[in-house]
């Protein structure tokens, strides 16, 4: 067999009949397996090896964000991708290393391109293949995280979720256990610590520039000297971030890199 083995998990029944005749009508697909629950996928993984789970947001007992941090437990995890319906559900691809997160209702064109990137992440590197640093497409070999799609943040005006497109995000702010997120059009809060972003963002093109700022290189234009040693790190909005004494030396190294 040289197609995908996918597992479908989603407790409604209508929905996981479409989502299981989409997947067997794609090429790349070998075999489709469904479950109902978090618990009966939990079967199914004890007892084969599937290439991916498409998984519900919410279900009952066990939701799908809760069972795919489950998986990371596997010596051998499948991908992840993630199925909601609706716009503002909570898919915290990033934390969970899911390979993407997308609605129903965009159906074949993302389907699509998330089992190319099943393929990927199933697909064995070649034999002493290297993958080039810093080429932002996760890894090859299984071992290095996917890099996430999107992050689903909270709205703080209008409550619910919002996802965000990582390369939309500028900075992130300490904010207790949480992070404040500054985007492009606005600002959100995000229910994880700046020391958990910055693990998980660094290899990303973000760097801890001051103990309340985790920032996105890839929206600096400047670095500032002021004349205490600190700096200010000037985005291309023209947002000013503190750069502590500590880590001017090596913020200018990385930009000058």
């Amino acid at each position: 067999m040289n197609g995908l083995a996918i597992l479908a998990v989603d407790d409604e029944p209508r929905a996981l009949a479409d989502v299981k005749r989409l997947l067997e009508n794609s090429s790349s697909v070998d075999r489709v397996a469904t479950a109902t629950s978090a618990k009966e996928a939990l079967v199914y993984l004890s007892g084969g090896k599937y290439d991916a789970l498409f998984l519900d947001v919410q279900m009952p007992e066990i939701e799908g964000m809760a069972l795919a941090r489950l998986l990371r437990r596997f010596a051998d995890p499948p991908a992840v991708v993630f199925l909601t319906g609706h716009p503002d559900a909570a898919v915290e691809a990033f934390e969970v290393q899911a390979l993407a997160a997308h609605r129903l209702d965009e159906e074949v064109q993302r389907l699509d391109a998330a089992l190319r990137r099943v393929a990927d992440h199933a697909r064995p590197a070649p034999a002493g293949a290297s993958e080039s640093p810093g080429d932002g497409n996760g890894g090859g070999d299984g071992m290095t995280p996917s890099r996430p799609d999107v992050v689903a943040v909270d709205n703080p005006k209008g409550g619910g979720k919002r996802l965000v497109r990582l390369e939309t995000i500028q900075a992130a702010q300490a904010n207790g256990d949480y992070a404040r997120i500054v985007c492009d059009d606005g600002r959100y809060l995000l229910r994880t610590p700046l020391t958990q972003l910055e693990k998980d963002w660094t290899p990303l093109g973000f760097a801890r520039v001051h103990r309340a700022w985790l920032v996105n290189l890839a929206h600096a234009v400047e670095l500032r000297a002021q004349q205490n040693g600190t700096a200010v790190l000037v985005l291309r909005d023209g947002t000013e971030i503190p750069v502590a004494r500590r880590n001017v030396a090596a913020l200018r190294r990385r930009l000058n890199a």
